[in-house]
C-alpha cells in the first residue's frame, strides 16, 4: 500500500513538471491555473482519481449518477510519465526555480486541505447550543432521500401548510446551497456529492415550455421525488425524479442562478473534501462546459453582464429586475472563477479559459465602473449632461439626474457606498439588494475599498437594514403607485413584504461570508444574535414583515430549511473563520492585466485596463 502511495506521489510530480514546462496559448494564467489545479486533484481522497483521460479516442460513458468515472475499453490507456534522471550538471537557476513551483504547490494544497480538515473536525466536536441542536434535528428531518440516498432536502416542512405545500416539498437548487454549506462544514459531503451529480443528470432531459426547448445546459429550479407504479403494476413502484425547470413555476420564471450556483457548490464541496477527482468527471466537466456555454453565449447586448428577464434568481416575482439585476451578476462573476479553477486544461479547453478571462475582467470593470455609488458618483450624477454623442461620453448611458430618488439624498452615508440593483441605457435602479451586494463583497467582484464602503453602509443603516431580523432583501420597498406599476399589484409583494422589503434570515450566512472576509466578524456576530432572539420562538419563519421585519411574514412558510440552515451555516463558520475560504475569492490582479478589450488598438476607442487597475489599487 505504502509502495503504491510512493509510486502515485511520484507519478504525479512528473506530471507536474510536465504541466509546468507546457505552454498554452489560452491565455497567461493557464499554466499556473493547470499546475496549481494538477496539484489539488494529486492530493484529492477520492478513488475517482482516474476518472478522465484526453485520449482523442476516447468516448464517454452514459451517464449513471452511482458510477466511478472510469475510462471505457476503447480510451487510450493512461501511462505513467517517465521519469528522468537529474543530469549531473547543476540546471540553470531559472529552470531549478520552475522545477520547484510544482512541489510548492502541493505543499501548499496539502497543508490547505490539512487544516480544513482540522477545523471541521473541531466543528463536530464543539458544543452547540440548545438552538443549534434543535436546528440541527430540523434540518435532518428535511432530508430526501432517492433510491434510499440523500439527495437534498425540502424547501420547507411546516406541519400547518401541509395540503397547501405548492412547491415547498422539492429540493430547490439555490435553496440546498445553505443546507449544502452546513453539511460540509459538519463534515457530511455525502449529500452534497449525492445532490452535485443527480442535478447534473437532470441536466441532459429534454425541456420544454410550451413546445419551446431552452437552452441545453440550463440547471432545474428545482426536482422532486416521486414514486410511480412500475410496469403498469399498481403494487410495485420505483423512484423517480420530476425537475421543474421553470414550466411548472408561478409565473414560468427562468431559473437562471441554478447553474451559476451548481458551479459555486461544486468547487466548495472540492476545497472542503479534498475530492478534486469529482471534479475531473468526464459528466462533470462537460456539465460545467453546457452552464459556461449558455453563459458566453453570443446575444445582441452590448455590455458583459447577463441580459435576464424578471423573476430569474431568489427574487422569483415580479419585482422590476429585468434586465442586468446585480445579484445575477454576481454571483455570475463567481461561477465563472470558479470554474476557471475546476475546467480541466488542455488543448481542448483553450478557447473556453480565453472566453472566461475576457468576460471576467470586462465584468468587473463594467460592475465597479458603472454599478457603484456613494455620495460623490451620486452627486456627480447630479450634474449629468443628457443626450451625449461621442465615444467620450461622460453620461454613458443616458441617465437623467432626475432618476435620482429623494429618499437616496438623506440616506447615503458620508462613508460608504454599495453597487446599485440595476443598469440598462436611460435606467439605474437605485434600490440596495443585499445579496448581490454580498456576493460582490465574497467573489471580490467589488473591490477593497467598495467592499468595506458596502459593510459601513449596512452599519450606518443598521435599523434600516437589519433592524430585529437580518437582513432586508432589498431597501427601501416600492409603494403606492410605483408598486402597482412595477409589481402589477401583487397581493404577495406588498410594500416591506416578501421581496419587496421583506427581511430574510437565510441572508446571514452571505453576511457572515461578506464580513469574515473583510476582518469584520463583530458585525456578523452582532447580526447572529438580533436572529437568535427570535427564530426558535418563531419556528423559524421563511422571511419577516414590515419596516423593521417585527412581524413573521403573512404567507410565510414556517420551518424553513434554508432559515434554519443560515443560521447554522452561519454560527459554525464564526467558529472557525478559516472555512470561509471554501466559498470566497480573492483578488486577482492578472484580470486586470490582461484586458479583456483589447480596444487600444482601435483609434475611436481606448482601452480601460488602466481605469480598472486604478479601482484595485486606490
Amino acid at each position: 500500500m505504502a509502495a503504491a502511495a510512493v509510486s502515485h506521489l511520484r507519478r504525479g510530480h512528473a506530471l507536474l513538471y510536465l504541466l509546468q514546462r507546457r505552454c498554452f496559448s489560452s491565455a497567461a494564467a493557464a499554466a499556473p491555473l493547470a499546475a496549481a489545479a494538477a496539484a489539488r486533484r494529486l492530493l484529492s481522497t477520492s478513488v475517482e482519481s482516474g476518472a478522465s483521460s484526453t485520449g482523442q479516442d476516447y468516448k464517454p460513458p452514459l451517464f449513471d449518477p452511482f458510477r466511478v468515472a472510469t475510462l471505457a475499453s476503447s480510451a487510450p490507456p493512461l501511462e505513467s510519465p517517465p521519469i528522468e534522471e537529474p543530469p549531473n550538471d547543476a540546471p540553470p537557476p531559472e529552470e531549478a526555480s520552475a522545477a520547484a513551483a510544482p512541489e510548492k504547490d502541493v505543499v501548499a494544497c496539502q497543508h490547505e486541505l490539512e487544516g480544513m480538515k482540522a477545523a471541521v473536525e473541531s466543528l463536530r466536536c464543539r458544543e452547540e447550543s440548545p438552538h443549534e441542536k434543535e436546528a440541527w434535528r430540523l434540518l435532518g428531518r428535511s432530508i430526501v432521500n432517492y433510491c434510499g440516498t440523500a439527495v437534498g432536502t425540502v424547501a420547507a416542512n411546516d406541519p400547518s401548510t401541509a395540503s397547501q405545500m405548492l412547491n415547498y416539498d422539492q429540493v430547490f437548487i439555490r435553496d440546498f446551497v445553505p443546507s449544502a454549506i452546513a453539511f460540509l462544514l459538519k463534515g457530511e459531503g455525502d449529500i452534497v456529492k449525492n445532490f452535485l451529480l443527480h442535478t447534473l443528470q437532470l441536466q441532459s432531459w429534454e425541456k420544454t415550455v410550451d413546445c419551446y426547448s431552452p437552452g441545453q445546459g440550463l440547471m432545474p429550479a428545482s426536482f422532486k421525488v416521486r414514486s410511480i407504479p412500475l410496469d403498469g403494476n399498481s403494487e410495485a413502484f420505483e423512484e423517480v425524479l420530476d425537475p421543474d425547470f421553470g414550466e411548472s413555476a408561478i409565473g414560468r420564471v427562468a431559473p437562471v442562478d441554478s447553474g451559476l450556483w451548481w458551479i459555486i457548490l461544486l468547487r466548495a464541496y472540492g476545497k472542503i473534501t479534498g475530492d478534486y477527482a469529482l471534479q475531473d468527471r468526464v459528466d462533470v466537466q462537460t456539465g460545467i462546459r453546457l452552464i459556461l456555454n449558455l453563459c458566453l453565449s453570443d446575444g445582441f447586448d452590448m455590455f458583459p453582464t447577463l441580459l435576464v428577464t424578471d423573476g430569474s434568481c431568489m427574487i422569483d416575482r415580479r419585482m422590476g429586475i429585468h434586465g442586468h439585476p446585480l445579484e445575477i451578476q454576481s454571483l455570475f462573476y463567481s461561477a465563472l472563477r470558479c470554474a476557471r479553477e475546476m475546467v480541466s486544461i488542455n488543448d481542448g479547453s483553450n478557447n473556453l479559459i480565453r472566453a472566461i478571462n475576457n468576460r471576467l475582467s470586462a465584468l468587473s470593470f463594467h460592475i465597479r465602473e458603472y454599478y457603484w455609488v456613494d455620495m460623490k458618483k451620486i452627486n456627480e450624477i447630479y450634474r449629468y449632461k443628457t443626450e451625449e454623442y461621442s465615444h467620450d461620453a461622460i453620461n454613458k448611458f443616458n441617465i437623467y439626474p432626475e432618476q435620482i430618488p429623494y429618499w437616496l439624498a438623506d440616506w447615503i452615508p458620508e462613508k460608504g457606498g454599495y453597487l446599485i440593483g440595476n443598469l440598462q441605457p436611460a435606467h439605474m435602479d437605485f434600490r440596495f439588494f443585499s445579496l448581490g451586494n454580498l456576493w460582490a463583497i465574497v467573489s471580490s467582484l467589488a473591490t477593497q475599498r467598495q467592499a468595506e464602503g458596502i459593510l459601513n453602509l449596512i452599519e450606518a443603516k443598521w435599523d434600516d437594514i437589519v433592524a430585529n431580523m437580518p437582513l432586508k432583501i432589498c431597501y427601501p420597498a416600492l409603494e403606492y403607485e410605483e408598486w402597482r406599476i412595477i409589481t402589477g399589484s401583487d397581493p404577495k409583494n406588498t410594500p416591506w413584504s416578501y421581496h419587496n422589503g421583506g427581511s430574510w434570515p437565510t441572508l446571514l450566512w452571505q453576511f457572515t461570508l461578506a464580513c469574515i472576509k473583510m476582518g469584520r466578524r463583530d458585525l456578523a456576530q452582532r447580526a447572529v444574535e438580533v436572529a437568535e432572539k427570535r427564530l426558535s420562538d418563531d419556528k423559524w419563519p421563511e422571511y419577516y414583515d414590515t419596516r423593521t421585519g417585527r412581524f413573521i411574514g403573512k404567507q410565510s412558510r414556517l420551518y424553513q430549511t434554508w432559515t434554519i440552515a443560515g443560521y447554522l451555516s452561519s454560527k459554525m463558520l464564526l467558529d472557525c473563520p478559516e472555512l470561509a475560504s471554501i466559498l470566497t475569492c480573492e483578488e486577482d490582479l492578472e484580470l486586470l492585466e490582461g484586458c479583456a478589450c483589447s480596444l487600444n488598438k482601435s483609434a475611436r476607442t481606448k482601452c480601460s485596463r488602466r481605469a480598472a487597475r486604478s479601482q484595485v489599487l486606490v
